[in-house]
C-alpha cells in the first residue's frame, strides 16, 4: 500500500493502468451497461505515427524516426483520423489513448528529463 506522503513508484503505474481498465470493463459487466460500439483499429504502423505525434513529434521527425516518408505518415494519420471519424492531431491522440491503442505510459517512456 502506497500512503497519501508518499510517490507511487514508476514501475508500478504501468501495472495500475491494467488493473484501473481491468476494473471499468468489469464494473460495466456488472452494471448491465450496454456494451461500447467497437472502436475502430489502427494498423500498426498508424498506430505508430499517432504516439509519435503524442510524443509530440511532426510528420517530418516522425518520417525520419520511422524512415518513410511524411507524405506517408501524413496518410496514416489522415486514415487513422477518418477512422475515429475525428479531423485533428489533438482528437485522434485523445481517442486512441481512451481506447487504450497508447497510453500515458507508452507516450512518456521515451523520453526522460535531463
Amino acid at each position: 500500500m502506497i500512503g497519501r506522503e508518499r510517490e507511487m513508484p514508476m514501475h508500478v503505474l504501468h501495472c495500475a493502468e491494467i488493473v484501473g481498465a481491468t476494473a471499468l470493463a468489469a464494473a460495466r459487466r456488472i452494471s448491465g451497461s450496454r456494451p461500447v460500439d467497437p472502436r475502430p483499429v489502427l494498423s500498426e504502423r498508424q498506430r505508430e505515427c499517432v504516439l509519435w505525434s503524442a510524443r509530440g513529434k511532426t510528420a517530418g521527425e516522425v518520417a525520419a524516426i520511422l524512415g518513410i516518408s511524411e507524405e506517408t505518415v501524413t496518410q496514416h494519420l489522415k486514415n487513422a483520423r477518418e477512422r475515429y471519424d475525428v479531423h485533428g492531431r489533438q482528437m485522434l491522440i485523445l481517442c486512441a489513448m481512451f481506447d487504450g491503442v497508447i497510453g500515458f505510459s507508452d507516450i512518456f517512456d521515451w523520453w526522460t528529463p535531463a
